[in-house]
C-alpha cells in the first residue's frame, strides 16, 4: 500500500469514527437508562411488597388479638358494645390489607395468608354466634382460645416468616 491509500484510509475510518461515535455514545445512554428505570421499578415493587406485607402482618396481629381480648371478655360477661367496634373495626382493617396483598403478593404468600385468614375468619364468626347466644355445640371462649393458640399463632409466624425470606431478610 501507497501513501496515499493508507492516508485515504485513515481519512475514512476518522470519518466514520466521526460520524458513529454520537450513534454509540446515543445506544450506551439508551441502555444506561433502560436499566435504571428497570432497577427504579424493582425497587419500587420491593417497597409495595413490603408496604404490603408489614401492613397486612400487622393488621393480622391486630385482629388476633382483638378476638383474643373479645373472647376473655365473652368468658368473663364483661363484653362490651365498644369491644364489638374495636373488633369489627379490626376485621375491616384486616379484610382491606388482606384485599390488597391479593394483588400484589406471589401465590406462596397468598396461600399462607388465606390460612390465616380461615383461622381468624372463623373465630370472628363464633365470637359473634356467642355473643348473640347462639353457639354452636362445643363452642365456648376456653375452646377458641385454645383454637387461636394452636391454630392461628402458628399460621401468622409461618406468614410472617414467608414474607421476610420473600424480602430477602435473613436470619
Amino acid at each position: 500500500m501507497t501513501a496515499a491509500v493508507t492516508a485515504m484510509i485513515t481519512a475514512v475510518v476518522g470519518v466514520l469514527g466521526t460520524l458513529f461515535a454520537p450513534v454509540l455514545s446515543q445506544r450506551l445512554t439508551a441502555r444506561q437508562r433502560a436499566e435504571d428505570t428497570e432497577r427504579a421499578e424493582r425497587e419500587r415493587r420491593s417497597a409495595e411488597r413490603r408496604a404490603a406485607y408489614t401492613a397486612m402482618n400487622r393488621s393480622a396481629r391486630q385482629f388476633h388479638t382483638l378476638l383474643k381480648d373479645a373472647l376473655h371478655r365473652l368468658r368473663d360477661g364483661a363484653y362490651a358494645e365498644q369491644d364489638r367496634d374495636r373488633l369489627e373495626e379490626a376485621r375491616r382493617e384486616y379484610r382491606d390489607r388482606y384485599a390488597e396483598a391479593q394483588m400484589i403478593v406471589p401465590e406462596r404468600i397468598l396461600e399462607a395468608s388465606r390460612s390465616v385468614n380461615d383461622v381468624l375468619a372463623e373465630a370472628d364468626a363464633v365470637v359473634k354466634r356467642l355473643d348473640r347466644g347462639l353457639a354452636r355445640e362445643g363452642e365456648n371462649p376456653e375452646r377458641q382460645l385454645l383454637v387461636l393458640k394452636e391454630e392461628a399463632e402458628p399460621r401468622l409466624s409461618a406468614m410472617r416468616g414467608l414474607m421476610r425470606e420473600d424480602l430477602g431478610v435473613a436470619d
